[in-house]
């Protein structure tokens, strides 16, 4: 047990780890009186990365078409697949990262929404706006300034916070409860604020004496499944517009 452990302490005692001459002597002081004896000629331990996972199966990597440096798999649901290199900047790959959850959680529901919204009706999707008592009991000019200012408020909202975190989290944000607990960001991660406002279920995290607690290991799972569902329904909703071109709709083509 001892000759291991000195081996290992002797290969973090290389010049390149400690960072020179000096601070390699006074590691290796510090080696030599932990394992009883002299220091020992040093020996650099390399341990391999992992390899990360490519976009195309079967095929590890090789140049930055399948295995681009500036993603390095930390991102929920990083598999290298950034052919026109929009992410080397990291700005550039912060902000297409909450571009592509936000649209992601909008095709979600906009999925769900015609699915369910011409099978209740029988309506196609594309034609309910028309269909007579559609926007009832409100016209059409109301809705649609309801809509531009409610969405306007929110999304101005996002985009400062975007750029100024917690910068949102404030008492008139929440007239409801007068708090500005709800809208905080209990996880630290951008686009995931977690919370008994936005995780009421608590699948990411537990509620105890009124104060949440995130659970990483469940955050980083519903994070992967999440972005694997967006980016499915987003695939759904631009085969759904081709479908609307011909006439066509999601139900019909499944002979429902």
């Amino acid at each position: 047990m001892a000759s291991t452990s000195a081996a290992l302490l002797n290969g973090l005692g290389s010049t390149f780890l400690t960072g020179g001459k000096k601070s390699q002597a006074l590691l290796s002081a510090t080696i030599a009186a932990r394992t009883g004896g002299a220091a020992s000629p040093k020996r650099l331990i390399v341990v391999a990365a992992a390899t990360k996972k490519s976009w195309i199966p079967a095929v590890r990597g090789g140049g930055n078409l399948l295995d681009p440096e500036w993603l390095d798999g930390s991102l929920p649901g990083d598999f290298g697949f950034d052919p026109l290199g929009l992410g080397k900047d990291p700005s550039f790959l912060k902000w297409y990262r909450e571009a592509e959850l936000i649209h992601g959680r909008w095709a979600m529901a906009a999925v769900l929404g015609i699915f369910v919204g011409q099978a209740y009706t029988g309506i196609p999707w594309f034609e309910a706006g028309a269909a007579p008592g559609a926007v009832a009991p409100f016209s059409f000019g109301s809705l649609l300034g309801t809509q531009l200012f409610l969405m306007g408020w929110v999304e101005s909202k996002r985009w400062v916070d975007f750029f100024n975190p917690e910068s949102q989290s404030v008492e008139w944000a929440t007239p409801w409860s007068r708090t500005a607990e709800n809208f905080a960001n209990f996880t630290g991660e951008q686009g995931y604020p977690g919370g008994k406002f936005f995780d009421p279920l608590g699948f990411a995290g537990t509620l105890k004496d009124g104060v949440y607690f995130p659970d990483e290991e469940k955050l980083e799972r519903l994070k992967l499944a999440e972005i694997k569902h967006a980016r499915t329904a987003m695939l759904a909703m631009l085969i759904f517009y081709f479908e609307a071109g011909q006439g066509k709709t999601p139900l019909g083509a499944l002979g429902l």
